[in-house]
Order: C-alpha cells, then structure tokens, then sequence
C-alpha cells in the first residue's frame, strides 16, 4: 500500500533552476506487518511503514532502502526480526521486479 510520496526532486529545482535530477521518496507497506512487529517492539512503528528512495544519478537509477531487520535488530526481539526479515525480502522481491 503506498501511503505517500514525495517529490524531493521539487526542493532541488527550487535550489537550483533544474529539472535533473529526479527524486521520490514512496512511503509504503502493509499496517498488518507493521502491527506484528509493534506488538513486540513498539518502536517499530517509526519505521514502519518503510521508506523507499527513487533517484536518477548520472550513471542511472538507484533505488534505496533500510532493510527494517537492521532498524529493529538492536531490541534484540527475535519474534519482532522474524517479522522483519519476512518483510524484508518481500520488499526487496518487490523492488527488484520493478527494477526488472
């Protein structure tokens, strides 16, 4: 579910009088998985739901994102990165199809 996006690509253009390069930020994901894992770990929800990054760079497009067992694996909560490393792949699956 995309909850938001944002085109960081208008802050530059205002900086700088162009239309390169392009930026969004896509807030997205699934209230349910962020549930599971804020049961556990209620910090979860300030990363949840997760953050993606779209920039077009001189060398091409690149797609960015904090895998969420990173972000949750300091409580040390083993039901909540169980949940996260789920997450994690099927975003990354997701991404790496858009990518094509």
């Amino acid at each position: 579910m995309l909850f938001m996006e944002l085109d960081h690509s208008a802050v530059i253009r205002k900086a700088t009088d162009r239309d390169n390069p392009r930026m969004v930020r896509l807030i997205m994901g699934n209230p349910l998985i962020m549930q599971q894992m804020a049961r556990n770990v209620p910090d979860a929800g300030s990363y949840a739901p997760v953050t993606v990054l779209v920039d077009e760079r001189s060398e091409g497009v690149h797609i960015s994102y904090d895998r969420m067992a990173s972000l949750l694996a300091p409580y040390r909560n083993s039901e909540a990165l169980a949940v996260a490393r789920v997450l994690d792949k099927k975003v990354e699956t997701l991404l790496s199809e858009a990518a094509g």
